[in-house]
Parts: C-alpha cells; structure tokens; sequence
C-alpha cells in the first residue's frame, strides 16, 4: 500500500540536495548531444552555482520554478519540483507560487505549470490539506502604503484603463498579495525572477524595492541574478542588472 505522507514529510535539510540530485534535471541524452553542456553543467552549475554561500539552495529552487512557469519549460519541470521539495519548500509554497504568477506571467503558463506538476504531487501525496486555502485570512495591509500606491498607478493610467487599475488594486494588492501561503519576501523574490525570466526589467523597481523591505538582502539579490543567468540567458539578467544598480544605489544614499 502507498503510504501517503504529509507535506512536513517532504521537508529535508538544504545540504540533502547534492549534485547528484541535481543531475536528475537534465535528460542523459544532453550528453549524448552537446557533451559540452552535460559539462557546464556538472562542472558549474550543478556543482558550483547550486551551491553558493550568498542564497540557500531552498531560495534557488524556488527561483528556478519560476522562472520555468514563467518560461512554460514544463518538460523537465515535475524534476524541478522534486528537487525543490526535497530542498525545503512546501507543496503550499509551490501551490502558491502558481497561483501568484498567473497575474505575472499569465494564466496559460500557470495552468500550464499546475499540469506539469499534478503527478509529482499524486506520488508524494499531497493533499487538499497540505494546500493553500482558497479564501484565507489574509495579511495585514499597509494601508497607508498601498493608498500611495494606488493614487499613483489611478493618476498614471485611469484615462487608458480603468479595468487594468481597479484589478489590480481590489485582485492583486488587497488581495493576492495579502495571501499568507507565501512569506512576503518570497512573493516578492518569485516575482522579480518572473520578471527576469519574461525580459520585463522595466517593471523591476518597484518590486526589488519591494523585495528588499520584505527582507531580502543585496547580497541575496545579486545572487539571484547570477543564479538566473543560467535559467534565463545571460542577456536577460544583463538587461536586469542596470536597473538592480539603481535600486541598490538608492538604498545606500
């Protein structure tokens, strides 16, 4: 009989996830193909990058998935997912993740994601308890932030589209965003890599700024970027890394 776990089960110490566990994200006709990639990524990524002091190997499993659904690379997807279990996120944190990037990286590559990822959940026995609730009680707003916010984005764009404002006040900031199955800092950092991922620099400010009040550090930053120009293209975090400088010079002044 299948013994059926919960999600606390799935939750194993960072150090656990070795290069070895980390090969299983790429296929073994890599090497058959381009041996020097197989190579690159023995030798670099899985050995070196998965493995640096500046971020935890639980944060840059939680990158890398969303950069994938943000990407639709849902081929080796259900690996990804495994790993990032067995690297300390929750099936929760996953859940929410997609549910979160469907108003970033749009509702196809979500729903894309949840199907991808459906048979790892069945064979590790997820259930509907180890998932976010739909109608939570949500998290305390700043509302004096969010009235500032809103004044700006209703002032900017009210007369092109008044759907596009009052969506993403009453869906995103009073709602989504107020979701407890994610830490605030993790939303923000799956946001950001989404926007990395998708080539949106331009919408990078207001979120690393973000990001950083809920807690993540400079150091963590950058080494998100070097993380995901491997998941992402170097020509991606190249056009992010400007806007990064910006944002961590105007923190220092």
């Amino acid at each position: 009989m299948k013994t059926i776990l919960t999600a606390t089960a799935f939750v194993l110490s960072a150090a656990s996830v070795a290069a070895q566990d980390l090969s299983t994200t790429l296929p073994d006709t890599v090497g058959q193909v381009a041996p020097a990639l197989e190579a690159y990524s023995e030798n670099a990524l899985f050995s070196d990058v998965w493995h640096g002091d500046a971020f935890s190997t639980r944060d840059r499993a939680l990158v890398t998935f969303a950069a994938m659904v943000t990407r639709q690379e849902t081929g080796r997807m259900p690996e990804h997912v495994a790993l990032a279990l067995d690297a300390g996120v929750t099936p929760s944190e996953i859940s929410e993740t997609i549910t979160h990037l469907a108003f970033y990286s749009g509702w196809g590559n979500a729903v894309a994601a949840a199907e991808a990822i459906a048979p790892v959940f069945a064979e590790r026995g997820v259930a509907a308890a180890d998932l976010p609730a739909v109608d939570p009680e949500l998290l305390t707003l700043n509302e004096e932030a969010e009235a500032a916010r809103q004044e700006n984005v209703q002032r900017t764009y009210g007369n092109v589209s008044q759907g596009v404002v009052d969506n993403t006040e009453e869906l995103l900031f009073l709602d989504l965003w107020l979701r407890p199955a994610l830490e605030p800092r993790d939303r923000s950092l799956v946001t950001v890599a989404a926007l990395i991922a998708a080539g949106q620099p331009e919408q990078m400010t207001f979120h690393l700024n973000r990001a950083m009040d809920n807690g993540l550090t400079q150091e963590e930053a950058g080494a998100m970027l070097a993380h995901l120009a491997f998941y992402t293209g170097w020509p991606r975090v190249f056009s992010a890394m400007p806007v990064a400088a910006e944002v961590f010079e105007s923190r220092t002044n």
